[in-house]
């Protein structure tokens, strides 16, 4: 038994005893500095990554970016491994985050950073920022899988499966009942109407798309749409769009989304590719990334 417990135990010192890995440290205006994992400087003002997750903050709030410098003794002790004993192993912890916006829409992300102007969450690969004035409040819940069985691949897809709300439970309802007739993800449904029209059923672009899913009038036309502003009319248009979508791009999601956004004509017409038009590039990434779900 003395020979199982010292390997795991000396492992754990030696990582304690490791040098700390390199980092940045932004001196702010205010006088204060902040370790970051890295940090760099553009137009738009100074990026700094921590935890994976990329954050922007003004540039005249930064006095000074300084490179490589040593992190400090409170990191070192939080990278130190718990060691495994006599072979039992800790049980998985995650942490399920459930951003709620004003009026009542919510959505499941896999990291948040909050600062005093917003939340800078991420889902997938992919960082995104809210304003504070958009955001009601935030809910963290540890998960533990503490069984073979809750640690299975299939609960852990039964874990990562998203929680939303658009924050009325009458647009849950069609959404839900709009996607399993035409065989479409809810999710998929609710990232395309989120970033559409943040569930405004008045919402009009300036290039004349209505409703909930932005419908163009010879979209709306096409599947029957006679009032683009009625809710039902509005999902069941839009979900029967991304369902012809989805079959004509064999479920290429980053397809769909593009045809969504550019007319699938314009995918086509580039070799069955997103169109490398900016805004249907950022509409991509921005609502694929909202979309994935990391299985």
């Amino acid at each position: 038994m003395r020979s199982v417990l010292l390997g795991p135990l000396f492992f754990a010192a030696l990582v304690a005893l490791a040098p700390a890995a390199a980092a940045d440290t932004l001196r702010l205006a205010d006088g204060s500095a902040m370790v970051v994992d890295e940090a760099w400087e553009d137009a738009q003002g100074v990026w700094y990554k921590r935890g994976g997750v990329t954050h922007r903050i003004e540039r005249s709030r930064v006095r000074k970016i300084e490179k490589d410098a040593p992190q400090p003794e409170a990191a070192k002790a939080s990278e130190v491994v718990t060691p495994v004993v006599a072979g039992v192993q800790s049980p998985a912890e995650t942490q399920a985050i459930l951003i709620h916006l004003v009026g009542g829409a919510a959505m499941e992300v896999d990291e948040a950073d909050e600062s005093a102007e917003g939340v800078w969450y991420k889902r997938g690969n992919i960082s995104f920022f809210i304003e504070r004035a958009r955001i009601d409040r935030i809910e963290r819940e540890s998960l533990k899988a503490e069984t073979a069985e809750a640690s299975s691949p299939a609960a852990t897809r039964r874990r990562r499966e998203p929680r939303w709300s658009t924050g009325s439970s009458r647009l849950d309802v069609l959404i839900r009942q709009n996607a399993a007739r035409h065989g479409v993800d809810p999710y998929l449904v609710f990232c395309v109407m989120e970033h559409e029209s943040h569930f405004n059923t008045r919402a009009v672009s300036p290039v004349g798309a209505r409703g909930l899913m932005q419908l163009m009038p010879g979209t709306a036309a096409r599947f029957g749409v006679r009032n683009s502003h009625d809710p039902a009319q509005n999902i069941s248009g839009g979900t029967r769009y991304l369902k012809e979508l989805l079959k004509r791009f064999d479920g290429r999601v980053d397809l769909v989304l593009a045809g969504y956004n550019a007319g699938e004509g314009n995918v086509m017409k580039y070799g069955r590719r997103v169109p490398p038009f900016r805004e249907t590039r950022n509409y991509v990434r921005r609502v694929g990334a909202r979309y994935q779900r990391g299985e």
